[in-house]
């Protein structure tokens, strides 16, 4: 049984609004859980944005994600949600994922209902499968989770809202919750009124995505002490890493290339010291490895 999705379950079923922030890859990881908070998970529109430099437009490979989960599930020691986008294709693929996933140690995962190729949530154009065809994909991971005797808490998203709207995509929650999903997640839900609606309508864990913890996006941006008074089970923060990296990178290189000297001598804020780096990578561990293992000649001092 993997302690971290045990840990992961009993958090969210206090419907609390567990925030779950975003990662893109295992140092941004380190840093969510170095900075305090108790969950993870993977931001498919930020691995695109990273490992590719492109839109979340189901361009990554999943063995890209698959590889890329299990550095961040041995970076940190917090619960990690993987995204697997629609999951790889039919219901077979979804439970050949989850088995890979369960042998990995993840402790939660996140499929959605879109049609592959699928569409960053908050983007235009998105499409979504038979409602039936998905909850097939849920039974399957389901039935994954049960003969391996795992823990894996599973999240099945559905996209209607903007494609069908409110009342299809709750109809859909609870069909995906019947076939033995742990949570649901309406994406791109617009208002406070909807949220509450969903909350009340929906029979099992509700997750609201706020997309990004500053705009909101297509989501109304409502604190989290009020959704967790409404009964939300998690609040998602899955981009905002990959917008502060992009932020951060491109201040700092334009920066950079402005200076007519060619230097930014001084600027100290626009970066970490290498020690504060090194040290939250790791490195002092590393060097009393060196110190225990290797011969006095070649250790570091």
């Amino acid at each position: 049984m993997n302690d971290r999705a045990s840990i992961l379950r009993s958090a969210l079923e206090q419907r609390k609004a567990l925030v779950v922030p975003g990662c893109h890859d295992a140092l941004s990881a380190k840093i969510v859980a170095s900075a305090g908070f108790a969950a993870i998970q993977i931001s498919g529109f930020g691995v695109a944005g990273s490992l590719l430099g492109k839109p979340d437009v189901g361009l990554v490979d999943m063995k890209d994600v698959l590889d890329i989960a299990g550095h961040i599930v041995r970076a940190v020691s917090i619960p990690v949600m993987a995204d697997i986008d629609t999951g790889g294709g039919n219901a077979i693929n979804a439970a050949a994922i989850t088995e890979r996933l369960i042998e990995m140690g993840v402790a939660g995962v996140n499929i959605e209902d879109q049609v592959f190729p699928k569409r960053c949530g908050h983007m235009e154009g998105k499409q979504v499968i038979a409602a039936e065809e998905m909850a097939g994909k849920v039974r399957a991971m389901v039935d994954t989770r049960a003969r391996l005797g795992a823990d894996i808490v599973i999240n099945a998203r559905t996209d209607a809202f903007a494609v069908l709207g409110l009342r299809e995509a709750i109809f859909r929650a609870n069909l995906y919750l019947d076939a033995g999903a742990d949570m649901v997640f309406l994406d791109g839900i617009g208002t406070r009124a909807d949220i509450e609606r969903a909350v009340r309508d929906i029979r099992g864990l509700l997750s609201v995505n706020l997309m990004d913890a500053v705009t909101g996006v297509k989501t109304e941006l409502l604190p989290v002490p009020a959704l967790a008074a409404m009964g939300v089970a998690r609040v998602s923060i899955p981009v905002a890493s990959i917008l502060v990296m992009h932020k951060a990178l491109t201040d700092f290189f334009t920066a950079l290339h402005g200076s007519p000297s060619g230097i930014l001598a001084g600027e100290t804020h626009r970066l970490s010291s290498f020690m504060d780096y090194t040290r939250a990578v790791g490195l002092p561990e590393y060097r009393a490895l060196e110190r225990e293992y290797l011969p006095a000649t070649l250790a570091a001092k």
